[in-house]
């Protein structure tokens, strides 16, 4: 199947690197313009972007601090300006861990910032981008694994603002729906990322494969595949879904 995006707009949060990297390059692939979200790493958000460009796609590189309000007006602003007032797609990707740390240990500053880019972002984005959506526009947002088991080690604060997001996406699409936007999420399991490269230890991800059936972590590209036929008019049956893309880790 090989499904097109031709011509649709997308802003993909986060997408300098890991997955929403491959999830704007499979836009990019499949037809679509993207705007290019980061937050610290412009270099390689200014890469992505020209290599878009390269294929014949609109492309363009935008920072903000999704946390804050005036931020996320900044960026879909800025991507309803370069894209003539219409955003077909929005990917809700932007996440962090900050660093593991126990329940018992974590202050609130901690837990502030960690739902303010994971969680709040979702709700900001979304927000600001519906004026800008016709009818037939995706919203899907990237949850994890971690909201259906409670998480790893020292990570049960990212596994609540996932679990939220899972929460977010099902009253989203229930509501928007209504207004012709599908709302759907994707929820990775262990996947090959610069994220468990700074955030899991090597016994840790170990430990981690001898309980996924495929034996194996996922690829940013498996992630952006899905994206890519949630954003098609190949999913307009699924409303408020959090696809699970891991490997058999979570089976329910």
């Amino acid at each position: 199947m090989d499904i097109r995006l031709e011509d649709k707009n997308a802003v993909v949060t986060g997408s300098s690197t890991g997955i929403g990297r491959a999830v704007a390059l499979k836009f990019a692939e499949s037809g679509a313009n993207v705007v290019v979200h980061y937050y610290r790493f412009a270099e390689k958000a200014e890469e992505l972007a020209e290599t878009i460009r390269k294929m014949g796609r609109k492309a363009v590189a935008v920072q903000a601090d999704l946390g804050v309000t005036a931020d996320v007006e900044k960026l879909i602003s800025r991507a309803a300006d370069f894209f003539e007032e219409r955003i077909d797609i929005l990917v809700n990707n932007a996440g962090t861990l900050i660093q593991r740390t126990a329940f018992s240990e974590a202050s609130e500053e901690y837990w502030d910032r960690l739902m303010s880019i994971n969680f709040k972002s979702v709700f900001l984005c979304s927000q600001k981008v519906l004026p800008y959506m016709p009818k037939g526009s995706r919203i899907i947002n990237i949850s994890s694994v971690a909201a259906r088991t409670g998480g790893g080690p020292g990570s049960v604060i990212y596994a609540a603002s996932k679990g939220g997001i899972n929460t977010l996406t099902m009253g989203m699409a229930k509501e928007l729906i209504g207004k012709g936007i599908w709302v759907n999420a994707i929820a990775p399991g262990v996947i090959t990322t610069p994220f468990h490269e700074k955030f899991t230890p090597p016994e840790v991800r170990q430990g981690f494969l001898q309980n996924i059936p495929v034996r194996r972590e996922g690829t940013p590209e498996e992630i952006a595949s899905v994206a890519v036929f949630l954003a098609s008019r190949y999913s307009d049956y699924m409303v408020g879904a959090v696809v699970d893309v891991n490997g058999g880790l979570w089976v329910g």
